[in-house]
């Protein structure tokens, strides 16, 4: 039997470094070739060009897609998510997938999905089932849901919610969080090989921030921004580490305000992308993590450190103990960073328990890809849940 050719699409950094193994065990599978297409800020020098982060870790790759992120308006979002549909129709078209591989809710993995419609090919879905109410990835989750055929998803809840959008729970597996598998393969940095790598120094006191704009909210993103810069000024002894944002509307004018920040605040620095390794190597060793990221929510709570997670953009996903949801304001922000630092709140941690699981999933995926029957997979029938009255 032939090896299935399994395409991954990859656009963000963040995105990467949850693939990152997955990627590295379909290269290395005996059942399955792997396919790899490289795309969005992988591509943006403003980004910090992190295509190189794929070559540097040994990776062919097929195929890649530049989608011109000259422009987060949303005309020239919507121009690149056009340049995105056009291409990877004629990529895949090229290369041939047996199935095309595609993890979250961004608007270029939505086109690529349904370029994988048009072109006739299986989708497996990964992180299905989840709720981000302050961010328009909401619906575009949901989208990729019902264009795709296989679904790997993070815990029981989400895999439920998948069901209910109408997938067969036979195609509808809990494998747990990518994030939380990474962190059991890799090996932290010492915190002074760290500093040399990242020219900065800990302080007594280290926070990590990654904010995004809240693609949904009235409130501007650098007003929101701005709430949480002036909370953050008040701090002293505190080193604090800001990651970019993602290339969403206004992401770009929080990168400016950070800039601006940074230039006049000596505590502070920004990073373009840390990557994995080093972005986990801190988690590790600062207090605690604030922003709107993700990660703060799926892969922080392993730490058992506190979140400070502001605002609506994650609103809607499962969460661990270890999680402050605060408003975006200066005095809510202020409040909860006391919070996260309590002697009571320090004490609750030690029993995190994070909802996104132990690790195993790129086991378990691998093994499903194996396993899974793509004759007729593209002929769906939509799953109806009984509900009693």
């Amino acid at each position: 039997m032939n090896a299935k050719r399994i395409c991954v699409v990859t656009s963000t950094r963040a995105e990467y470094g949850l693939l990152k193994h997955l990627i590295k065990e379909i290269k290395t599978s005996q059942d399955l070739d792997l396919q790899l297409v490289v795309s969005g800020t992988h591509l943006s020098p403003f980004h910090g060009n992190t295509v190189e982060e794929i070559t540097d870790d040994g990776f062919n790759i097929d195929a890649k897609l530049d989608l011109e992120l000259i422009d987060d308006s949303p005309q020239g979002i919507s121009r690149s998510a056009s340049i995105a549909l056009n291409g990877f129709v004629k990529i895949f078209q090229s290369i041939k997938p047996d199935i095309i591989l595609l993890l979250g809710d961004r608007y270029e993995i939505l086109s690529a999905a349904i370029a994988s419609m048009f072109a006739k090919i299986p989708i497996a879905h990964l992180y299905g089932g989840e709720i981000t109410e302050g961010a328009i990835d909401e619906g575009i989750r949901h989208a990729i849901t019902k264009l795709s055929h296989f679904h790997f998803v993070a815990n029981d809840v989400y895999r439920n919610r998948v069901i209910q959008l109408g997938e067969s729970p036979e195609n509808v597996f809990n494998v747990g969080g990518l994030g939380v598998d990474a962190m059991t393969k890799i090996v932290f940095m010492p915190q002074a090989e760290l500093e040399i790598e990242l020219n900065f120094l800990f302080k007594k006191k280290n926070l990590l921030v990654t904010f995004h704009p809240e693609t949904i909210s009235t409130q501007s993103s650098t007003d929101q921004l701005e709430e949480l810069l002036s909370a953050l000024s008040e701090l002293t002894n505190t080193k604090l580490i800001f990651t970019m944002p993602n290339a969403d509307p206004d992401s770009r004018a929080i990168y400016q305000t950070l800039n601006t920040f940074v230039a006049t605040h000596p505590d502070a620095v920004l990073f373009n992308s840390l990557g994995q390794l080093k972005y986990f190597s801190c988690m590790a060793l600062v207090d605690c993590v604030v922003g709107n990221s993700s990660s703060g929510i799926a892969e922080t709570p392993s730490f058992k450190i506190p979140t400070i997670n502001i605002g609506d953009r994650q609103k809607g996903r499962m969460k661990a103990r270890s999680i402050i949801d605060c408003e975006t304001k200066k005095n809510h922000i202020t409040a909860a960073i006391h919070k996260a630092y309590s002697s009571d709140f320090q004490k609750k941690l030690k029993a995190t328990i994070n909802p996104y699981g132990n690790g195993g999933a790129v086991n378990q995926i691998i093994d499903m890809l194996g396993k899974i029957n793509l004759e007729n997979a593209l002929k769906k029938s939509f799953y109806d849940v009984n509900i009693k009255s």
